[in-house]
């Protein structure tokens, strides 16, 4: 019997973690067939084509064209980017896969707590997202990543192509962040998706590295192999240099209420992040180092570029 085919949204990739394409690509690379929901048939969408994928494009917040996509499929990877429609998209996708009654949804969500608290407006919409999901009884798994190592190489890259000195909200050099490559997200979705049905309500935290400010930028100098200085700004400051480069109002929003937050928490919160096994149970390989990612990425810092908006 073949292999059942996968939805995948955000197949064609974006400007960050880009983990649709990444689990597109894994999932296509072993033999599995992928119908890649895009939303609109370009370049990078002709990439996956190329890959084997079969490429339907059309808006996430149009109910007929969703359920319609889903059509034959068994299984899906829903991600969203940072922006506003989230939760019109959420439900249209939980609705559609409950008339496809499909058996399993991976659910790209963020870092949240479960203590009926968030710390920024867009993480209060993930977790209601959560919600709609185990709601709509779609056999949910929801993926809990932090800080994208992507988003510091994207909010570095633009300051460091500037002024040599990577210009960051995140306190001092000694403030904690919890980390993860994308393509370790995409390689814990693979993992869901291809495996036994989980537990209702099932998350899963994926802690990649756990990362002072001092070590990025460690790592930052050996991958450019010069010393990378690295200034506090505040958050005023960074807000207005984001927008002026055009990253949209929910992200400067969320990012700016969670960069606050990190830096803010108190030093037992701080040295409690500890590395997630989910990566290695799903994927069965250790997530990568920052050093790791960086050694591959190195050449994206030789040309400048907005900040980043946090990744899908």
């Amino acid at each position: 019997m073949s292999a059942p085919q996968i939805l995948v949204t955000g197949a064609s990739g974006g400007r960050q973690g880009a983990t649709g394409n990444h689990v597109a690509r894994m999932l296509l690379k072993r033999g599995i067939p992928v119908r890649a929901l895009v939303h609109r048939d370009d370049e990078r969408s002709d990439n996956i084509r190329k890959l084997g994928a079969e490429i339907v494009a059309g808006d996430l917040l149009d109910f007929p064209f969703v359920r319609d996509a889903m059509n034959g499929i068994r299984r899906a990877y829903f991600s969203y980017p940072v922006q506003d429609g989230l939760l019109d998209a959420t439900v249209v996708f939980a609705a559609a896969a409950r008339h496809a009654k499909l058996e399993l949804v991976a659910n790209l969500s963020q870092m949240i707590a479960r203590d009926g608290t968030q710390p920024t407006p867009h993480q209060w919409r993930h977790w209601l997202s959560e919600q709609t999901f185990d709601w709509a009884d779609v056999g949910a798994v929801h993926l809990n990543p932090p800080v994208f190592f992507e988003n510091l190489r994207a909010m570095a890259r633009g300051p460091l192509a500037k002024t040599g000195t990577v210009l960051l909200p995140w306190g001092p050099e000694s403030t904690i962040f919890p980390m993860i490559a994308g393509e370790d997200v995409a390689r814990v979705a693979v993992g869901v998706l291809l495996g036994p049905i989980q537990p209702k309500n099932t998350f899963l935290p994926m802690v990649g590295q756990v990362l002072t400010v001092r070590d990025m930028m460690d790592a930052l100098s050996d991958a450019l192999g010069k010393p990378i200085p690295y200034r506090e700004i505040t958050d005023e400051q960074w807000a207005q240099a984001v927008s002026a480069a055009g990253i949209n109002s929910t992200a400067v929003e969320h990012l700016t209420h969670l960069w606050r937050h990190i830096r803010t928490r108190p030093a037992e919160v701080q040295t409690s992040y500890k590395v997630s096994p989910a990566v290695e149970k799903f994927s069965g390989q250790p997530p990568k180092t920052l050093r790791q990612f960086l050694g591959e990425q190195a050449d994206q810092f030789a040309v400048g570029g907005p900040a980043a908006t946090a990744t899908t």
